[in-house]
């Protein structure tokens, strides 16, 4: 269950981001309005649906920064039509293998 909570959180925070980002720069002030108020309700979300059960965050970061990284990168392409460049690719490769010494080192 934990890792999905942590996934859940990861898309909540990175599409909160995007709808206040997507609202920063769209024309129309009830656009702009309506699309950074729906980010912060679900930057909102995340910030409860990450600090409600009772873990240790600190412990489970290296997994929740991969899924972060992994779900931004997701967002930008689906959402802005971006693809990841070489250097996003590589340090994202950094991002998996730390999330990954994070998570297995005892």
């Amino acid at each position: 269950m934990t890792p999905l909570l942590l996934l859940l959180a990861a898309l909540l925070e990175a599409g909160g981001d995007a709808l206040v980002r997507a609202g920063l720069h769209r024309t129309g002030l009830l656009t702009r309005l309506g699309l950074i108020l729906a980010g912060g309700l679900v930057l909102l979300s995340y910030g409860v649906t990450v600090n409600l059960p009772p873990w240790d965050f600190g412990k489970l970061l290296g997994v929740y920064v991969v899924l972060f990284f992994l779900a931004a990168q997701a967002i930008n392409f689906f959402a802005f039509g971006i693809r990841p460049g070489p250097g996003i690719l590589a340090g994202g490769g950094l991002i998996i293998a730390g999330g990954i010494v994070i998570t297995a080192w005892r």
